[in-house]
């Protein structure tokens, strides 16, 4: 029963190990932001209409 708990345990800290290093070994300062995020109450299609045929 030990054992099963323990193989449990090992098996739980490598899906942890996987999604740590998932999120976080990609850029050095993390995510990088977009510098055109669109304002509050405006959506990205105010901003790009289709255009006129």
């Amino acid at each position: 029963m030990g054992l099963i708990l323990l193989e449990a345990l090992a098996a739980g800290l490598v899906f942890i190990l996987i999604i740590w290093w998932t999120m976080f070994s990609g850029r050095n300062k993390g995510e990088l932001h977009d510098d055109d995020e669109p304002e509050a109450g405006r959506d990205a299609t105010d901003r790009n209409p289709p255009p006129e045929t």
